[in-house]
């Protein structure tokens, strides 16, 4: 493997006035390897980077609409929120397939990334040649009530202060009273709920072997994109959520690898189990990780070498 890789990055404009950044690292002519960030709005990052041989692969990464170095900022734009969905997001992902000029690829993500690269698969078979996914999720309403109601009875006391830290009105869930919050005129508002639903999510990943305390709940402006576009998403059940399960057997034919933690406490094995049960060709690969880790990783470069070739 080279050490150094080569980036091409650039600005893409898509629709409801969004321009992406889009970056591909590697061989142009190699088998292509998307890549879908989590969150939703963490951005690509560059640790994808790492998971290919750049001497024979090639992988592009973009940063979601409304994150990361894309513009505008969804806190900066909030105007914008209610087409942020999943399905601008397949419309997305396919602007960014042929602005690269690539006919098929292989689809990689990981939390959030990993819904979003099955509801791109379902929509566009004919453009995968495989998938692997890491930390499994479907963002249904089932898993959004779990990790935002149930796991009370496993962290109580931080499941206290958070259905606490914002207003709801009768019989109204926590995901969408902080989904209203983060979207109020009132900035202070905001912070305080981006702030409160930042130490949330960084205790319900907390059990994994290795776990440290996420940087990016602790930067304001990082924390509010994050927040707001999480508690959007899974607010709507990750708009279609549901039907992904579903849709399953739409994926007939692509191969696929599921790794998961079993210590996922906030994202259970059993999403990935049975999703790889309504899969035919798909492997699942159970770790001793939680939300991600290094045997999960390890596994997804893997799966990576294997497929893309």
């Amino acid at each position: 493997m080279t050490d150094a890789v080569s980036i091409r990055s650039g600005r893409l404009k898509v629709a409801d006035g969004n321009e992406l950044y889009v970056e591909s690292v590697g061989d142009p002519s190699g088998p292509a390897v998307l890549w879908l960030h989590g969150g939703p709005g963490s951005g690509a990052g560059t640790a994808y980077r790492k998971r290919i041989d750049p001497d024979r692969q090639h992988a592009i990464a973009f940063d979601q609409r409304g994150c990361g170095r894309s513009t505008p900022l969804v806190t900066d734009r909030l105007d914008l929120l209610d087409s942020n969905t999943t399905s601008a997001q397949i419309d997305d992902i396919e602007a960014v397939r042929e602005h690269f000029g690539i006919e098929r690829w292989m689809v990689t993500g990981a939390s959030w990334g990993a819904t979003l690269a099955l509801a791109y698969a379902q929509a566009h078979p004919e453009r995968v040649t495989a998938i692997a996914l890491l930390a499994v999720t479907t963002t249904s309403r089932a898993e959004v009530e779990w990790i935002t109601e149930s796991m009370g009875r496993v962290f109580p006391e931080e499941w206290d202060r958070f259905a606490a830290a914002v207003a709801r009105d009768p019989g109204e869930r926590i995901v969408d009273a902080y989904a209203r919050a983060l979207r109020a005129p009132d900035p202070a508002v905001r912070a305080a709920a981006a702030a409160a639903w930042g130490r949330w999510e960084d205790t319900h990943v907390s059990l994994g072997p290795g776990w440290a305390s996420d940087p990016r709940w602790y930067d304001p402006l990082t924390r509010d994109v994050l927040a707001t576009l999480v508690t959007h998403y899974w607010s709507n059940s990750g708009f279609g959520g549901d039907d992904i399960i579903k849709r399953m057997p739409r994926l007939g034919g692509i191969p696929g690898v599921l790794v998961h933690g079993r210590r996922d406490i906030s994202g259970p094995a059993v999403v990935a189990y049975r999703l790889h049960q309504a899969w035919p060709g798909s492997s699942l690969v159970i770790t001793d990780d939680g939300h991600g880790g290094p045997d999960g990783w390890a596994a997804m470069r893997r799966a990576i070498a294997d497929f893309a070739v």
